[in-house]
């Protein structure tokens, strides 16, 4: 199939997607970043890289791939080396005699297109496919299929684990670790999970907070594989009886990744659980967390004045930590001094004194908390608030100057009142102390490539307009290769910014019930946890079922 050689800024233009004016803009930002034309337009939001397909679709007739469909061959993946693939982000999917159809996220890259054609002798034809089923492809026909394949015939027979096949780095083992880590790094896999079976090992990646399985290894790897993860995370490799926990760092390309370890014994053997944590991603801004208008405002407010106690709460994975790293880096300046209390140190910001938590030697919450109020601080974040100590501490720091940001794990921003006054915190040092509370939550974001409108059921409608909400068209997606056929790619929060005023005060002091306390916030105008979320389904960020998944228990 001959391509015409017709420039993607000028197709983007003639089909209407962007205007001239914002062409040249982008082609001056490309001047700077040298980044593809592409890949600029995605990230800088003029596209999104759906609109990109169907334009070298319709446009071309560059043939658009979903590789969800293709079962590919792998010999013939492997007419293209490994080196080629990566980099041009292109894998073969069928040959027809002296033609090869290659899916490629680029194909208007001729450069590419020629140096495949005289790698493999092959007349490429070019078809399109989107990043992420391309990087997964690439991963499962290259490295991980490699790996294992190559482990299995160089498998020893005996049981026990010899140093050289966890250490040396060309082992298979080291390869398959490696490997299954970058791949789950590229496809922003928050967790890994290797589970332990009867007859097999499964893998699995969670991915905007919903777990699936990737793929099932032989039983006979297993005990390779957790002494491999366990030499890399510094844990006792002979110990298999107990829990334990580490921690390792991997560099991939211009990636750095966080990796926490930890190890749980079943009766089928050790489970492993990865936590990712992308260091590059770097801290977010206050702006792109999510917050309306009027929560934005307040939660601004709450974090500028002088002293007091802000809570951040929520269940475990809710973006907690994600929302004080974003408040700490907007109130980092020359003329404050900032000491963080953490367990353990997830970001590390220039310019803030962040302590790491070690219960082993005696270093908590609360002693930390109470070593750092002697390092003249203007701000203290602590990581969670555990027990007793570490409140009342934390609660008597900012009454006395400081301004304490903190979290704790209740289901909405009231209750969390409740849980100090259990916790053993007088009403009236809550009342004096705390300057307002956040609730959050994460919900799936609807993926923009295949993000369709749908008219409301009877049963939505009747739910929105009980809020007070009114529309006639809703969204979801329909699943395409870009979000592994979810319909939904990313997260975004959902806030309920609950800022205690002097009637609330009062409350606290007389020691209202919850009920009460939530009556008075809704009276000032608190926007609730679902009242936002069904917000954010009106205008098309997410969908109702998500919202109703994560705060119909509250």
């Amino acid at each position: 199939m001959a391509i015409v050689k017709k420039r993607l800024g000028d197709l983007l233009v003639d089909s209407g997607i962007i205007s001239d004016d914002e062409l040249k803009q982008a082609l001056n930002e490309q001047r700077q970043s040298k980044q593809k034309l592409g890949d600029l337009l995605i990230s800088q939001g003029y596209i999104t890289e759906q609109q990109l397909i169907e334009v070298l679709e319709f446009q071309l007739g560059i043939p658009h791939v979903s590789l969800f469909k293709y079962q590919i061959d792998p010999t013939i993946a492997h007419i293209i080396p490994e080196s080629l693939a990566k980099r041009y982000l292109a894998i073969p999917i069928k040959k027809d005699g002296g033609k090869l159809l290659v899916a490629m996220a680029d194909p208007l890259d001729y450069f590419a297109i020629e140096e495949l054609r005289m790698t493999t002798g092959f007349r490429i034809e070019p078809a399109i496919s989107s990043k992420e089923e391309l990087q997964r492809a690439i991963a499962r026909h290259y490295g991980l299929q490699d790996s294992m394949s190559q482990m299995l015939v160089d498998l020893p027979t005996s049981e026990e684990i010899r140093e050289t096949e966890i250490m040396n780095e060309d082992a298979p083992i080291v390869r398959l670790v490696n490997q299954m880590i970058q791949q789950a790094a590229q496809l922003k896999v928050s967790d890994i999970h290797v589970d332990p079976g009867e007859g097999g090992v499964a893998i699995r990646y969670r991915v905007d907070g919903v777990l699936r399985t990737e793929r099932t290894i032989p039983k006979a790897m297993q005990g390779f594989m957790t002494a491999r993860l366990k030499i890399m995370a510094r844990l006792n490799i002979a110990e298999r009886r107990l829990p334990q926990d580490g921690r390792m760092t991997m560099q991939f390309d211009t990636k750095t990744v966080d990796i926490r370890v930890s190890s749980l014994p079943t009766i089928h053997g050790e489970k492993m659980v990865l936590r990712l944590l992308d260091l590059s991603s770097g801290v977010k801004s206050i702006e792109t967390l999510g917050f309306n208008a009027r929560n934005d405002k307040s939660f601004r407010e709450m974090i500028e004045r002088p002293y007091g106690i802000l809570l951040i709460t929520g269940p475990t994975g809710s973006g907690k930590t994600t929302t004080l790293y974003s408040a700490l880096s907007h109130l980092n300046q020359d003329d404050v001094n900032i000491i963080t209390v953490e367990d353990p140190v997830e970001y590390q910001l220039d310019g803030i004194n962040q302590v790491h938590v070690n219960p082993a030697i005696g270093l908590s919450f609360a002693s930390g908390l109470r070593s750092i109020l002697r390092q003249d601080p203007n701000i203290v974040m602590v990581g969670e608030i555990r027990d007793s100590e570490t409140a009342e501490i934390a609660i008597r720091a900012s009454l006395t100057g400081h301004l304490v940001l903190t979290t704790l794990h209740t289901n909405d921003s009231v209750s969390s009142i409740t849980r100090l006054r259990d916790m053993g915190i007088e009403s009236y040092l809550l009342a004096s102390s705390i300057l307002g509370i956040v609730a959050q939550r994460l919900v799936r974001r609807i993926c923009p490539d295949c993000k369709t409108t749908y008219k409301p059921s009877d049963q939505e409608r009747f739910m929105l307009e009980g809020r007070g909400i009114k529309t006639d068209a809703l969204h979801r997606g329909i699943g395409c290769g870009s979000c592994n056929r979810t319909g939904y790619r990313g997260r975004v929060a959902i806030h309920e910014v609950l800022v205690v005023n002097d009637n609330l005060r009062k409350l606290i002091s007389l020691n209202a019930t919850v009920e009460e306390m939530r009556q008075s916030a809704l009276e000032q105008g608190m926007i609730q946890l679902m009242d936002d979320g069904l917000t954010k389904v009106s205008q098309g960020i997410t969908t109702m079922q998500e919202v109703l998944r994560e705060t119909i228990a509250y």
